[in-house]
Parts: structure tokens; C-alpha cells; sequence
């Protein structure tokens, strides 16, 4: 109820999030600490998102977010407004590219996306590292947070992020996505189990 409220949502938006399960998807990622120096903002990021209006190949991927950005938003939360796609960055005279990038108005700080349509590998997280720098040193204002980055990949194995990550000084974190909605007995099971909280059985009819 907070959150529509402070998301201003729509009937059909608010249905469409109870039908995601975004409630314990949320919960679910509450757990997550934001990187510093943010740690003592909530976090917005979610460890998984449900974008079942997009297309199966990576540019296609990109472009289908952009089209669908108005629905995007809405997943990720009012608070991201999008700044481009495949935004330039210029580094010893070379061009580079970040798949989307947006800017976080509570968190002061730019965000770069990069989208995967396969599992998570190692090496994404050095090029995220070297955009953030990129973003930092170039585009980065004097008062703004460093740049976080998402990595966004359609399934992570949680060790293999965590031992990828565990060196990196970056603010990134890695979220998974999904084509269609989950399946929210399972997502309910999920956060039963992480809170200890006794299962939830509905009364029969007789």
C-alpha cells in the first residue's frame, strides 16, 4: 500500500504488480546492501525483475525495453529517469557504448544498465568496472554519488557473483530476468523460508 501510494500507481498498474509478485520480490531483495557509499538509502534495485514484453536477442532486448520504457520504468520504480541508450563514452580515442543508462533522483547517482540474454559470466564484471570509471571521470557532476551499475542477465549462479564481485571497489550489483510472470507460490515459499515464518495454508470450505 506504501508503495502505491508512493509510486502513484494506476489500477491497472497496481494489478499489474500484485500479478508480478512484486511484493515478495521486494522482500526478497530487502536483504541486499547497496554498495557504498550508498548503503544508508533504501535500495531500490531488485535481485529479480519480470519483463515479459521483451524479445529474445540482445539488441532486440534493448530495443524492446526502450519501446516498452513507460512499463520498464514501472518495474524499476518511478524515482529512475532514463537518460539514453547505448550512451557514448570516449576512452584513449575509442568508443564505447552502455546499453542504458539513467540517472536515480534519491540516490544522486547515475546508473548504467547492461543487458545479457544468456546466464552471467566473469568477465561482465570488468566492463562494468571500466564504464563506471568512464561515467565517473566524464559525466559524473562534482555532487553527485558514484555510478552504480546493474547487470541485468537472464539467470546467475548467486556464488559465482559473489566471488566475481568480491574484489571489485565498483558499485554494481547483478539482478536476473524473466519473460513472464512468476510463479508467486514460489516466490511466497522463498520468503517464508528466509523469515522463518510459518507457512500460510487457506482455510477449507468445509
Amino acid at each position: 500500500m506504501r508503495l502505491a501510494i508512493k509510486e502513484r500507481y494506476s489500477f491497472r498498474q497496481l494489478e499489474r504488480q500484485m500479478d508480478s509478485g512484486y511484493y515478495e520480490r521486494y522482500m526478497l531483495s530487502k536483504s541486499k546492501l547497496l554498495p557504498e557509499p550508498l548503503q544508508s538509502k533504501e535500495n531500490p534495485f531488485l535481485d529479480h525483475y519480470v519483463v515479459e514484453f521483451l524479445a529474445f536477442h540482445e539488441n532486440d532486448f534493448r530495443k524492446a525495453l526502450v519501446k516498452g520504457m513507460k512499463d520498464f520504468i514501472l518495474e524499476l520504480g518511478k524515482d529512475f529517469t532514463f537518460v539514453g541508450e547505448e550512451y557514448p563514452i570516449q576512452v584513449g580515442g575509442e568508443d564505447y557504448r552502455i546499453d542504458l543508462l539513467f540517472y536515480h533522483r534519491s540516490l544522486c547517482c547515475l546508473v548504467a544498465m547492461e543487458l545479457k540474454v544468456g546466464k552471467f559470466k566473469l568477465e561482465y564484471v570488468s566492463k562494468m568496472d571500466f564504464y563506471l570509471e568512464g561515467l565517473d571521470r566524464q559525466v559524473k557532476k562534482p555532487e553527485e554519488n558514484p555510478s552504480v551499475g546493474l547487470l541485468l542477465c537472464a539467470s546467475k549462479n548467486d556464488e559465482v557473483v559473489e566471488y566475481a564481485m568480491s574484489r571489485t571497489l565498483s558499485p554494481m550489483m547483478v539482478s536476473q530476468y524473466q519473460l513472464q510472470l512468476p510463479d508467486k507460490a514460489v516466490l511466497s515459499r522463498k520468503l517464508q523460508e528466509l523469515a522463518s515464518l510459518p507457512e500460510l495454508v487457506a482455510p477449507s470450505d468445509g
